[in-house]
């Protein structure tokens, strides 16, 4: 797949808290980051979304679920977790997302609550890379809400990992994915 002018990639929440040692750890969470690290050199435009709660916030859970509405406190507003993971290549002029600001509500797609639609628009962007963290909770919302927006969307699968409770729901998002219209692509296959 040859990266065009008008691609960009979305890199979801590659953040300390869905991390190994984190506090929603994500099983090889961290092993997304040098295939990212890789990947994005071929794009101009390059999003990065964080999750950025206010302590107490609607979806954390003392008994968390590991579900919509019940998870463990993570990426707290200034907190260390809420921080990029350190090997994550971020420029410091980077364009960053924060989602799930709102105490009273959550925020899984990078298109919730913010103006990523329009900015990516007014750059000319027709079609969306997608990866990162999570597979089945925020890499599948933002792919899903980008195919309503009418962006051609592409999730890169290896620069992706699920949190998988239940196990095989990460499997599951990538097959609800495909059938709204999102193609799957491996890292090497951009140029």
């Amino acid at each position: 797949m040859e990266i065009q002018p008008t691609d960009a990639l979305i890199v979801l929440d590659v953040q300390k808290d869905f991390c190994p040692g984190g506090a929603l750890a994500i099983e090889e969470g961290d092993e997304v980051v040098p295939v990212i690290n890789r990947v994005k050199r071929h794009f101009t435009h390059v999003v990065f979304t964080r999750d950025w709660h206010p302590e107490n916030h609607c979806s954390f859970s003392t008994n968390p679920d590991f579900q919509d509405g019940s998870w463990p406190p993570h990426c707290v507003q200034n907190t260390a977790g809420a921080e990029f993971h350190f090997d994550l290549i971020v420029p410091h002029d980077a364009w960053i997302v924060s989602k799930g600001t709102e105490l009273d509500s959550d925020a899984y797609s990078g298109f919730q609550e913010s103006s990523l639609a329009e900015d990516l628009e007014k750059k000319g962007i027709n079609r969306v890379f997608v990866c990162g963290l999570a597979t089945d909770v925020c890499v599948k919302s933002t792919a899903l809400d980008a195919r309503k927006l009418g962006f051609d969307v592409v999730v890169i699968e290896d620069a992706c990992r699920g949190v998988d409770v239940p196990i095989g729901s990460a499997a599951k998002a990538i097959e609800e994915m495909k059938a709204a219209g999102v193609q799957v692509c491996q890292s090497g296959d951009i140029a």
